[in-house]
């Protein structure tokens, strides 16, 4: 017979909040633990490791759903990789548009004035938006 364990015993082992382990739950990402005869959930092995995976996904920028259509194709045993790589390509979005403001941020600052507000560069950029060469859309910024 397997080793069960409680909530608290899982949150420990994975980090993860016993609260999140429930919202797991009831979203359908973790499967129904059994319960004891007075309704505390008891969990099994393969438990820790979908609360692993998920956790793991997690860290790694992964969507709920892309983690539900993960755990979905991992179940079929149908490639995932398609999943990875929309996600890759994602972060690689939000690189190109992290370097564009950076580099819109430094082309600013060099050409600023050092202190002479009316010479600033910085400020100029700011109060005529059609100076800048940083694609606002990108970023999803507030305006």
């Amino acid at each position: 017979m397997s080793t069960l364990f409680s909530i608290g015993a899982l949150s420990r082992d994975t980090g993860c909040k016993i609260e999140t382990i429930r919202y797991y739950e009831k979203i359908g990402l973790m499967p129904e633990p059994a319960r004891s005869e007075g309704g505390q959930r008891r969990y099994h092995q393969k438990h820790r490791e979908r609360l692993q995976f998920i956790r793991h996904g997690r860290e790694l920028g992964f969507t709920l759903d892309d983690i539900r259509e993960l755990l979905a194709l991992s179940a079929s045993h149908q490639h995932a990789d398609s999943i990875a790589r929309r996600h890759r390509d994602a972060v690689q979005a939000q690189i190109r548009s992290l370097t564009a403001l950076r580099d819109e941020l430094d082309r600013m600052i060099k050409e600023c004035a050092h202190g002479h507000e009316g010479e600033c560069r910085v400020i100029e950029v700011l109060n005529d938006h059609g100076q800048c060469q940083h694609d606002h859309n990108v970023t999803g910024g507030k305006g």
